[in-house]
């Protein structure tokens, strides 16, 4: 063998040493979360279908998806903070406030939106017919008390009904509550819930019942359609993790063209994920609703972020929705259009 041998096989040994030293740099394992609803019918595909670990073998990782569910966001921010977390995913509420909390150190930031949905408040207290004719015993639950999407949408229609200043008149009245045993307090008319501003498919399943009655829809509100969930993580994450988040993103678009094409196996697998007492006809009908989006497009957060930053909850500011998400990969783009037919 020549020198000139020798150097070149030299070079290709350490080309292949650096090849794989990076492959080992990305995670074997990546944590993600999730919370209860049909909302999060992308990440349950995702899960029940394997996609995130077919994405990652195609770009050459052995990789294993763990999935922890939570009930709320504050939750997940932590486990998030703490390094138990690579992957959140919950309302609008609980990620500006963490993005806000971050911009000097971890800065995190969103991954991709999963959808617009509206909220609505519901209750079984006959004498309430509008958000102000709540009293002192009744009793609002909601996921997390004060940054939940649904508490920040509560502040901002108490700001709207009762005036400047009065965004928290109604705080005193909500609870921190997961969204099963919330609508089972409700339903159940043995406890002090008398409302719960929920989310799919909880709403809509309370609404069957003619006690029940829809106080308040965030989607009038905020003026229209908006975000209510996305993904979010760290810096630290995405940096150390390119071809992870890559697979994530074509995770995510096969999930969304799964609910375009086929929604009633996506509903199937969901109802059987969640051992829902839901039927096939009505998840289904959840699922095509107009006013239900599957989309990673995000819609009126900047509006969310302009109440916070008025009401003092984050003071981190943006000009644009782009400023609170990382920058989408080249190499994830290739699967095509972003967002999702409804």
């Amino acid at each position: 063998m020549t020198a000139r041998s020798i150097i070149r096989l030299v070079g290709t040994v350490a080309a292949l040493c650096g090849a794989l030293g990076a492959a080992r740099a990305e995670v074997s394992t990546v944590r993600l979360a999730k919370q209860f609803g049909i909302s999060y019918l992308p990440l349950t595909l995702m899960e029940e279908e394997g996609l995130l670990e077919k994405q990652a073998k195609a770009r050459g990782l052995d990789l294993k998806a763990e999935w922890l569910r939570f009930t709320g966001g504050s939750g997940m921010n932590e486990a998030l903070l703490s390094g138990n977390l690579d992957l959140a995913a919950g309302g609008v509420g609980p990620f500006l406030t963490i993005w806000g909390r971050t911009q000097t150190n971890i800065k995190v930031k969103g991954v991709a939106a999963l959808n617009a949905m509206p909220l609505w408040l519901v209750t079984v207290n006959p004498d309430v017919k509008s958000i102000k004719d709540f009293g002192p015993k009744d009793k609002i639950a909601l996921p997390t008390a004060k940054t939940s999407i649904q508490a920040i949408t509560l502040q901002m229609a108490a700001e709207q009904a009762f005036g400047a200043g009065q965004q928290g008149k109604l705080d005193p009245l909500t609870v921190s509550m997961g969204h099963p045993d919330a609508q089972t307090a409700m339903m159940g008319g043995r406890s002090e819930i008398t409302a719960h501003f929920g989310a799919p498919p909880f709403q809509e399943m309370e609404l069957k019942d003619p006690r029940a009655r829809k106080v308040l829809d965030s989607y009038d509100v905020m003026g229209g359609a908006h975000t209510f969930n996305l993904v979010w993580a760290s810096s630290r994450f995405i940096t150390a993790n390119p071809k992870v988040t890559e697979a994530f993103l074509a995770a995510l678009e096969d999930s969304l063209r799964l609910i375009r094409d086929d929604p009633e196996r996506a509903a199937a697998l969901w109802i059987k994920a969640e051992s829902s007492k839901l039927s096939q006809g009505e998840a289904v009908a959840i699922i095509r609703a107009p006013q239900n989006e599957w989309t990673t497009a995000p819609k009126r957060m900047l509006d969310y972020l302009a109440y916070m930053n008025r009401a003092g909850l984050v003071s981190a500011k943006a000009s644009a929705e782009s400023e609170l998400f990382f920058p989408v990969p080249e190499a994830a783009k290739i699967g095509g259009p972003k967002e999702a037919a409804r």
